[in-house]
C-alpha cells in the first residue's frame, strides 16, 4: 500500500450519551509520520464554543494508523483523544477505535477520503469562523 493519506476527509465518531459526531479532517502525511488538524462541533449542552479545532500527531505503518487529536484550546470536555486503525487497500476510509486516556470511554470512529479540493474546504472553514 503506497497511496498517502494526504487529504482532506470527513467522518464520524460514535460517543456515548451524544450518538454520532461528524468531523473534517485533514491529513498531511510524510514517510510515515501522519499530522494534521480537525473541525467538530462542540456536542456538550452549553457549550460556548460551537466547534472545536484540534490538532493530530501520529503515523501509518502499512495499514495501520494511529494519532493523537489535541484539543486547542483544551477545555469544555475536550482534551486529548487515541485514535488506533486501519486504512483500506484504496486508501479511501480509515476505520477503527478512539479512547480517552485514563478512562473507560472508547468508541468507534470511521474517516472517508473526501472529493472536495483542500483550498475549498479550508475557505468553507474559514468562512464559518466568527468575525473577531
Amino acid at each position: 500500500m503506497t497511496d498517502s493519506l494526504t487529504g482532506v476527509w470527513d467522518g464520524t465518531f460514535v460517543q456515548p450519551n451524544a450518538g454520532m459526531v461528524t468531523f473534517l479532517a485533514t491529513l498531511i502525511e510524510s514517510g510515515g509520520a501522519l499530522g494534521g488538524n480537525v473541525t467538530e462541533p462542540c456536542m456538550i449542552p452549553g457549550c460556548p464554543l460551537s466547534t472545536h479545532n484540534a490538532s493530530i500527531a501520529g503515523s501509518r505503518s502499512g495499514s495501520a494508523v494511529s494519532f493523537v487529536k489535541r484539543y486547542e484550546p483544551p477545555g469544555y470536555g475536550y482534551d486529548t483523544v487515541l485514535y488506533e486503525g486501519s486504512v483500506n487497500a484504496e486508501a479511501t476510509e480509515i476505520d477503527g477505535r478512539w479512547k480517552l486516556p485514563g478512562t473507560t470511554l472508547s468508541g468507534t470512529f470511521l474517516m472517508v477520503r473526501s472529493t472536495r479540493p483542500a483550498e475549498s474546504v479550508a475557505t468553507e472553514e474559514l468562512s464559518k469562523e466568527p468575525a473577531r
